[in-house]
Order: C-alpha cells, then structure tokens, then sequence
C-alpha cells in the first residue's frame, strides 16, 4: 500500500513495546545519576575503556568502517541496486529536495558549523606527520577533513538505513534496529534479543543527541555572548536547552510532514545562503580551485587513508592523534548510525537502492566537502596569506567561537554571524526532533503513529538529560561511553550486511525466476472474441463495476484453486484486504508462503476519452480502474479485468509454478 493510502488515526492508541520503553527509561536513569553524582569517576572508567579501545582494537574500527564503506558502494553499483526499498510498485514519499534537506539536517548538519572553521585550523597548525603551517600541512589539513566528513561517514549511516528499510518497507519487518539481524537469527529479533537491541539504540540516540545538545549550547552561548553580552553561564545554557527542546518538542507534535520537513528546508536554504557569502565574500577564485583540487586529492588517497594505521610512525603524539581524531570520528558515526540511519529509512521508503546510495551517500557528503572547502580553505588563507593569528588563537583556545571570529574577517560580520546563529539553533531542533521520532518508534515497536505524549515524553526526557549532564560535567563521560560501545555495535553491522547480501540475493532469484521461468503448457484459455477485446480496450471502469468483477469472477476462481489444492493436503486461505484487495495465499510450511492478490488502482483516463465529458463532471468521470495482480514483492503491473474464470486461475497457477521455481532455485 502506499504512503498516501494509508489513512491518518485521529487519535492513535499508545502501542508502547513495554520491555523496551520501561527498561530503556529506567537505565537511562541510572546512567544519567551514575555520570551526574560521580562525574569523575564515569569520566575516568569510561576513559580507561576508550584508551583500551584506542590502543589494542584500533585496527578493527578502521577495517569494520572500511568494509562498510566497500559494501555500500557495491550495493549501489551491483545488480541489486534496481530493487525498491518497498513493494515494487511503491513510489517515494518525499520529494528530492525535502528528502535531501532531512537527510542533511538528520546526518551532520550541526557539525559542520561546529567544525567547518575548526577541523581543518587544527590539522594545520598541527598535523600528524610533517611541519605545521607549511603549504604540505594545508593540504594535508585538507585531505584529512574530507577523509574524516566525505563519503565514509555517509556510508555508515547508509548501511543502517539500508538494512532497516529493506526488511521494513519490503518484508514488513518492524522499522526498528532488531530487523537488521532478522537474517541471522530469525524471529527471534521478537524476543529478548531484539529488545536489547532496541534499547541499545535508544541509550545511543537519546546519551547523543542529549550530549550534543549540551556540547552544541555552548557554542551558542559563546555566540550570544560575542553578538550582545549574554553572559556565559549555566543559567543562560539551561535556558537555551529549554527553549531548543520546547521547539523541537512542537516540531515532533507537528509530525514528520509538518515541522521536521519544513524546519530541514529552511535549514538547508540557510546553509546554502551562508555558504554562497562565505564563497562570494571570500577568496572565490582560490575557493573554486581548492574545491577541484581537495576532491582530486581524497579520491586519489581514499585507499590509502583509509586503512592507514600509522604503524610505521610508532610515536606517541600519532597515536594519540589517530585515536583522537579517525577513531574518535569512527566511534561517533557509528553510535549515531542506529539513530540517522533509521531515520534515514524512515524517510526513504519507495527509492531503489541504486536511488538510496546515491542520495544517502554522495550528495550530501558532497555538500559537506564543499562546505569545508568554503570555510576550511578560507579560514587557513587568512592565516598564511594575511596574518590572521588571532583566528588560529581563538581555534586553539576554545573551538565553539572558531566560527564567530572566523566571520569577523568578512564585510557584514554582526549580520553574518546573527544568520549562523539562527542556523545553529534551527540544526539543533532538527536533530532533537529527529531524534524524538526514532527514539519513540524504537520503543513502539516501529510503529510511527503514537499519541502526542509519547513523542513528548522522548523530546522533553532529551532537554532533562543535557540539562543534568551539563551541570554535572557528565558530558564527556557518556560520550565517551557512546562510542565504546560502537565497538560491539560494528561487530553487529559488519553480520548485518551478510544477512542483507544473503536477502537481497534471494529478492533477485526471486526477479529472475519471475522473468525467466519456462512454464509447462497450459490449459485452454478460452480466448476472448476479438469485438469483446476491443471493447474492453476502449472502456474505462469504475471503481463499482472492478469491485463486481472482482467479487464474482476473482474470488471464485481463488477459492476454486484453493479447493483443488487442499485436496493435495496444501492448506490455503482466501484473505479480505484493505481497499477492496482479494489475495489467496498457500501455507508451504517453512517455505516462503505464495501469495496472489487483485488489488483495485486509480488511474487518469487519456485526454481522449474525456473531451465529452462536461467541466463539472470532469474530476469524478476521469478516473477509470484496474484489477492489478500483485504477489509478496509487489505489484507486477498488469490488468486482469475482463478476463474469465479459467483465465484467472491459469494466472494464478502461472504465479505458483514461478514461485515453486524460485523455491528450487535458492534452496
């Protein structure tokens, strides 16, 4: 069924999944009093933890993100990139630019005003090989931005959203994170497995945006106090939170239609407006040709850099830099994964995978590789070419007010620097409201249509733990908690992407035996008299007369096949859809089940057949009808009113012997 003929429920029930939503609501409470109580304590386990992690298993976050980097980009370019993330016959629910502008706002939006400046001042002034503020360090500093934002972050987030999508949309799996082990371990996603899982992904998306958040109003606050004075304190920091997620609090109210996809538009026109000032306002010649030069240098390094260890540079400053950076990166993408990329599934249900890809993973990393370009390459040219050693100063001193003192170097700096304050706090309500989304679907079972307290509940609860958090200076440590954990968490991607190669393998056995099978010869057709066929080619049927046609024609011929079957010892039943949908389906015991469905689809008559047709009746008379058969992958696209008995039930046999064919071929 698609997006649009889902009815809205007024006023949907709570379908709270009850282990998941009270266990994860209890221990986000214990961890948010261990981290505010005794702060330094978390600080110093977790930091042990991460320096463990640093020293002895580095190596695998670097392979784990390199295969899933290899793999998305396979699925993209493979075979398997013509499937649709739904039944074949879906259509996508957003529009490219809204379904960008969420993808955007979802994935890294704020982080590119935090570290557009930032990032690439850093690794100049302080690379981890090689001289700093040297024009090999501003290449480098370069290259190593783009490594850490381009395509292997976009990547992680796709692989998730892939998965989730896939078994949802198109094997009607519940849109939460335990379907992605649906390959491995089977129904069992549905026990205490999957719940552990869910809530997982709930302690992750919930400890990262609230870290964030805390993280996120300092730099804010920093820009409130460089415009207009506002003092930089705990009573202006817990105001700012409380306003963030009172407007992220009404956006989630609004819905996915509403607030979220408007507030992602807006975001996605500011950044673009900032960054053609910054491109127009700064040194635009050497922009556009650092642009072309940075993307050549990452391509032609991508390899390289990503699997580099630095094992032969042993000192202690490479490590701590790698661990400090790449890794820390890797850990972050990674616990952030379950959160943006099943929000990514959310809004991408309907595109193919070859859509997905290229939409998840290369657009969007090649606005943030622009992005740094903009404000990387210029923020370093004024320190080497004009002596701008205050900026590298403040970047040193305190990142969160590298971005202000970065737009005192332009014409209209106050304006400047007001417009990004707006665009921080717009990206900051985004990912809370996203945030609140995927948290409440996650502990609805994948349901998305919850009453309006339950969003509220997530959405308020996030606001409450930054608030904590930031007065206990527990911040740092569930951060560094989060992206402990990705570790295992990897280890469960990396299973998750064979049982998606494994599914998607079968879902193309499935296409070919569909398109291929050479059938046994079948019975008499019966072939209709040419006059009857012409006039069946020129008659456009209402809604009425397909509903009759499918009542007293299709469903006797399923029950008739039904019937003959059951005298075989093949159990079937005859199911009543929604919108007037007929399916038979047949119990093949641990086999996948045969399903054949007629379901009615509306259609615009040709321009033709409708230029008698009076003004006012025009809207109710142009739409005509069709029978269409669909099967469990969707529909296949063809109209079957008209037909006879016994041509509808050769149909069906025609199905079941293809279906039988596939069962063979992946046994």
């Amino acid at each position: 069924m698609s997006h649009q003929e889902v009815p809205e429920q007024a006023s949907p029930r709570s379908k709270i999944n009850a282990p998941v939503f009270y266990t994860a609501a209890v221990l986000i409470l214990l961890l948010v009093l261990y981290a505010v109580l005794n702060p330094e304590h978390a600080n110093a386990q977790f930091g042990t933890i991460q320096k463990h992690i640093v020293e002895k298993l580095g190596w695998l976050y670097i392979l784990a993100v390199a295969l899933i980097l290899i793999s998305v980009t396979y699925l993209g370019l493979s075979r398997y990139g013509n499937i649709k993330l739904g039944p074949d016959h879906s259509q996508p629910d957003f529009s490219y630019p809204s379904w960008f502008a969420m993808l955007f706002c979802a994935g890294m939006g704020i982080g590119l005003m935090f570290f557009g400046v930032a990032e690439p001042v850093m690794h100049y002034l302080a690379p981890p090989v090689g001289e700093a503020g040297t024009i090999e360090a501003a290449k480098e500093a370069m290259k190593l931005t783009f490594f850490h934002w381009g395509l292997h972050a976009w990547a992680i987030y796709a692989i998730v959203g892939l998965i989730l999508a896939f078994f949802s949309y198109r094997h009607g799996l519940p849109l939460t994170l335990r379907s992605a082990l649906y390959p491995i371990i089977g129904d069992r996603i549905y026990g205490p497995i999957g719940h552990a899982v869910d809530i997982f992904a709930i302690l992750g998306t919930v400890f990262g945006v609230a870290t964030s958040m805390g993280y996120g109003v300092l730099q804010v606050n920093s820009g409130l106090n460089y415009l207009f004075d506002v003092p930089v304190n705990e009573t202006t920091q817990v105001i700012l939170i409380v306003v963030i997620t009172a407007m992220a609090t009404l956006s989630v109210a609004t819905g996915l239609n509403g607030g979220l996809r408007r507030l992602s538009e807006l975001n996605l026109v500011l950044a673009f407006i900032l960054l053609v000032l910054v491109g127009v306002l700064g040194p635009t010649v050497l922009l556009m040709k650092a642009f072309v030069q940075n993307t050549g240098a990452y391509l032609s390094e991508i390899v390289s850099k990503t699997f580099n260890m630095y094992a032969y540079e042993p000192s202690d400053g490479t490590k701590d830099w790698l661990g400090g950076w790449t890794l820390l990166y890797w850990g972050w993408w990674l616990s952030w994964s379950p959160f943006v990329g099943m929000f990514i599934a959310r809004v991408s249900r309907g595109r193919t995978i070859r859509q997905f890809v290229i939409g998840v993973m290369f657009v969007p990393a090649g606005f943030t590789l622009l992005w740094m370009t903009f404000f990387g390459n210029t923020a370093i040219d004024l320190i080497m070419q004009h002596g701008a050693t205050g900026l590298a100063e403040a970047v040193q001193r305190d990142s969160s007010v590298a971005l202000f003192k970065f737009l005192e170097y332009f014409p209209f700096s106050r304006i400047l620097s007001i417009f990004a304050t707006v665009m921080i706090i717009v990206f900051f309500v985004t990912s809370a409201d996203s945030g609140a989304m995927v948290v409440d679907m996650l502990a609805s079972g994948g349901d998305d249509k919850t009453p309006l307290w339950q969003r509220i509940f997530w959405s308020s609860l996030m606001g409450v733990v930054a608030i904590s958090l930031l007065f206990s200076g527990g911040l740092s440590a569930l951060q560094t908690m989060t992206i402990a954990a990705a570790l295992p968490y990897s280890m469960v991607l990396l299973l998750s992407v064979y049982g998606l190669l494994k599914a998607l393998r079968v879902d193309a056995y499935k296409r070919d035996s569909q398109q291929m099978t050479t059938l046994a010869p079948t019975g008499s057709r019966n072939p209709i008299p040419w006059q009857k066929r012409i006039r069946n080619i020129a008659y456009f049927p209402r809604r009425s007369h397909v509903k009759r046609f499918v009542d007293e024609v299709v469903a006797p011929a399923m029950v008739m096949v039904g019937e003959e079957l059951q005298k075989q010892n093949i159990s079937y039943q005859v199911i009543e859809g929604d919108n007037d949908r007929k399916m038979i389906e047949v119990d093949l015991g641990e086999d996948m089940n045969f399903t054949y469905g007629i379901r009615l689809r509306s259609y615009i008559q040709p321009a033709f057949s409708i230029l008698d047709i009076k003004d006012e009746d025009r809207n109710e008379e142009q739409k005509y009808y069709r029978a269409e058969v669909f099967l469990r992958e969707g529909s296949q696209d063809y109209d079957v009113m008209g037909w006879t008995k016994e041509q509808i039930i050769n149909d069906i046999l025609d199905q079941y012997e293809k279906h039988l064919h596939f069962l063979h071929l992946v046994r």
